[in-house]
């Protein structure tokens, strides 16, 4: 375990293999009527609550500041609440594969952000593997959902809106990071900052009975708790390792995890051009991969 905690690429491929279930178990709860919000909220909720659970147990607790309380809230806003919420309101139009593609965009998009503001970027080879991915993942949007039930434009860029919202979480968790603050702690605040923005918009816009459906997919709601829990544990460790960039690579696994379960589990199906797009992102993978060891560091900037 030790090893894995250490270990960019093993956390990368932990992560975002977790991550990828997500797309499955949403559509799932989705189809039984629980609505993308409630979803979300449970996801936060359970993740934070699990988490936590194990932080008290450690003898360890959340230490409230004021800056980790702005950090905890603009994180679960961008990365969490945000995404979450769009993500799951578009995979009952574009399918869990389709969508869990749109992933792959974000580490083109943290890059360009990462630039911009000087946080890091990685070197040749790294901007050849994540041009390679990209290449990929615009072969798969053009395809738009699953084959001979191509979705509505507006999905689509909804679809394309996630990886903006998480690439903006992406560099903001890096170069706001409280000092001295655990990857679990952060990972705790965030969720339960997450849940409670939530939490507020269910009962502002449809009321206490919106959680209901919840009741009639209990062993999705575990497996779903279980598995962010874990992923979420690892995302914030990976942070620290890998940086900004690498971290937003998750997507590459989460999208392949997501196109094989909404296949082989669920019955999608998609077009060769989709299949097509999914090799040429698991290509920018390994260049991305190979590359990080060799990734040039630039100083931190907070402006």
């Amino acid at each position: 375990m030790k090893f894995l905690w250490d270990s960019a690429l093993g956390l990368l491929v932990v992560t975002g293999g977790l991550l990828g279930l997500t797309l499955p178990f949403g559509k799932l709860a989705t189809a039984a009527g629980v609505p993308a919000m409630v979803w979300a909220f449970a996801i936060s909720l359970g993740a934070g609550g699990v988490l936590l659970g194990s932080l008290l147990l450690r003898g360890q607790r959340v230490r409230l500041t004021p800056h980790k309380l702005r950090y905890f809230f603009v994180t679960a806003a961008v990365s969490y609440a945000v995404p979450n919420l769009m993500m799951f309101s578009a995979i009952p139009h574009l399918g869990a594969g389709y969508t869990g593609i749109m992933f792959t965009l974000s580490p083109v998009i943290t890059l360009v952000f990462s630039i911009l503001l000087g946080v890091r970027r990685p070197n040749m080879l790294g901007i050849v593997g994540i041009a390679v991915g990209f290449v990929g993942a615009v072969m798969v949007a053009v395809t738009r959902g699953e084959a001979g039930q191509p979705a509505d434009l507006f999905w689509v860029v909804m679809g394309l809106l996630i990886p903006v919202s998480l690439a903006a979480g992406n560099i903001y968790r890096t170069v706001d990071w409280p000092e001295g603050t655990g990857p679990i702690e952060l990972a705790v605040g965030s969720h339960l900052a997450s849940a409670a923005i939530l939490f507020v918009g269910i009962l502002a816009l449809f009321g206490v009975e919106a959680f209901a459906p919840l009741g009639g997919v209990p062993l999705v709601v575990v497996a779903q708790v279980a598995s962010a829990s874990a992923m979420f544990a690892f995302f914030f460790r990976l942070q620290a390792v890998g940086g900004p960039v690498y971290l937003s690579q998750i997507g590459y696994v989460a999208a392949a995890v997501g196109l094989a379960a909404g296949t082989i589990v669920l019955g999608e199906h998609y077009q060769p051009l989709t299949w097509a797009g999914a090799v040429i992102i698991t290509a920018g993978v390994f260049i991305t991969t190979r590359a990080q060891s060799q990734t040039v560091m630039a100083p931190a900037s907070a402006t």
